[in-house]
């Protein structure tokens, strides 16, 4: 499968989250989230995200994937699945996949942005939360990305689960006049989301994308 014509970035969240973002005007990389205590919801390992925060991103010395913010390259990512399933013994989140959304990019602009800001930034070829990844700080690295794994809904394969995880990570901060759109799981969190951008002044489109849950 060849890479998108367009690609663009996904980043989950609890809903929660997003009238925080939307007052920060950004998202914002653990790094800087450590501080921001009573934001919202947190879901994730938080033993993996301890991790994230010491591990080098090898493009870019003196950077760590938690000095970043990650996107992945499409939803239905593996850690929606164990979030959906409620069961993995490093994740204290009980609530399940309804309340996470879909905050979603174009990775161009993304790059662009970033470059403007002398913000760095890296695609990593495989799963960014690993003791061992590849990074490329380039755009050409998107052709060394395995597509079809990405796209797989089938990922019990260890391979094609590592491939499905990769990142791209952008150094402290996006903003969030940058988000496209915003996928949700049925018409009740469209309706929530669309309340909690009401009074913002950048308002992205919120569609229900049944396809990018479990």
């Amino acid at each position: 499968m060849p890479r998108p014509a367009a690609p663009k970035l996904f980043h989950i969240v609890h809903h929660d989250k997003l009238p925080f973002i939307i007052q920060d005007c950004h998202l914002f990389a653990d790094s800087v989230m450590q501080a921001k205590q009573g934001q919202g919801t947190v879901v994730g390992m938080s033993r993996i995200k301890e991790r994230r925060l010491r591990l080098p991103v090898d493009v870019h010395p003196g950077l760590t994937v938690g000095g970043c913010v990650p996107f992945y390259f499409g939803p239905r990512s593996v850690m929606l699945y164990l979030l959906y399933a409620g069961n993995h013994a490093d994740i204290t989140y009980r609530g399940g996949q309804n309340p996470i959304v879909h905050v979603v990019f174009d990775l161009e602009a993304v790059a662009v942005w970033a470059d403007q800001h002398n913000l760095r930034w890296a695609i990593t070829l495989s799963n960014a939360g690993s003791n061992f990844f590849e990074s490329r700080d380039n755009l050409s690295g998107l052709d060394e990305l395995n597509w079809d794994a990405i796209a797989a809904r089938d990922f019990r394969d260890r391979d094609i689960k590592e491939a499905k995880q990769a990142e791209f990570l952008v150094e402290e901060r996006i903003p969030w006049e940058l988000v496209e759109r915003i996928g949700v799981v049925n018409a009740s969190m469209q309706r929530a989301v669309e309340r909690q951008l009401a009074r913002a002044t950048h308002r992205p489109r919120v569609d229900i994308h049944l396809d990018w849950y479990y």
